[in-house]
């Protein structure tokens, strides 16, 4: 599987990186089974966070066996220098590892966060730290090597965000070609993408899949797949959207979270060709009336 430099971490990722939420909806043997295929198939970085139920838990087997193959990716959503660092060492514990490869800021997506994040928001005490002071701190004592920061939320926050934290190292945030169909700062994650160019930042995609939201009509246990937006789903389609992804410029493409469209996934991405921008172009077009499920709060 191909990889590229993820910005200037010194690393090279493959094009596609495993979103370790799928580990959530199988058991631990299948758990196992699915990072063995994915490493056999090239994949070298893996994306896990807190919030995916047990997905740390049944990781760390995997991690176990292959630390030295996997470039580990972890978030947090705690906002405060207690509550990062805290949950910073429940993840360490979770997962039976020393370190994490990249740490990050987990799905910020309002201005008081980062307030809060950088170490400007009140605490009950009165001035917070903030989360970056934890990770600063972390860094040192070798428990994390680099910073980034995910969102699915503003693309203006996201600049935001890249200009004020210098040690910021990567950035996830979506990509697809329905978003890019429409109009408005809100859709503009290129602008994202084309900031990180300039500033040597790693890139991460995510809801490179994203079909539509599901139907408003739909309950939630009748969804054919766990994931929140209804993704594609034939080779074709897979295959489209992630050369697609890949071919705007980003370093790396997460999966879609249903374990069911892994293999897919991981096949196309063993394949993949660049598009061409003529097929890029009739993407973007032939979307232009669709719904996207992002951005979102």
């Amino acid at each position: 599987m191909e990889t590229r430099p993820l910005g200037n971490t010194g690393h090279d990722s493959s094009v596609l990186t495993f979103g370790a939420i799928a580990l959530n909806y199988v058991e631990q043997d299948e758990a196992n089974a699915m990072v063995e295929d994915l490493l056999d198939e090239g994949v070298n970085h893996v994306d896990v966070a807190p919030t995916y139920g047990d997905a740390e838990l049944k990781l760390a087997p995997s991690l176990d066996a292959h630390r030295d193959e996997i470039f580990l990716g972890c978030k947090t959503q705690e906002r405060t220098y207690n509550g990062a660092w805290g949950e910073l060492h429940r993840s360490l514990d979770r997962l039976g590892t020393d370190s994490i490869d990249l740490y990050q800021f987990h799905a910020v997506t309002r201005y008081d966060e980062l307030e809060t994040i950088v170490g400007e928001g009140e605490g009950a005490n009165g001035p917070d730290p903030g989360a970056l002071a934890a990770f600063r701190d972390a860094k040192r004592e070798g428990l994390i090597d680099h910073i980034g920061l995910t969102s699915h939320g503003d693309p203006s926050l996201i600049r935001t965000a890249m200009k004020r934290i210098d040690e910021l190292e990567t950035v996830m945030f979506p990509l697809n070609y329905t978003l890019l169909s429409k109009d408005g700062p809100e859709y503009d994650y290129g602008a994202v993408l084309d900031l990180a160019r300039e500033q040597g930042v790693g890139t991460l995609g995510i809801k490179a899949f994203a079909k539509a939201p599901w139907p408003a009509n739909l309950p939630e246990s009748e969804r054919p797949y766990d994931t929140w937006y209804e993704p594609y789903d034939t080779r074709e389609e897979i295959e489209a959207c992630l050369r697609f992804a890949l071919s705007r410029g980003l370093t790396t493409v997460t999966n879609a979270g249903d374990p069911e469209l892994v293999p897919a996934i991981a096949a196309a991405a063993s394949n993949y060709e660049e598009m061409s921008d003529e097929e890029q172009r009739a993407l973007v077009e032939a979307a232009r009336e669709r719904d996207t499920p992002v951005p979102s709060p």
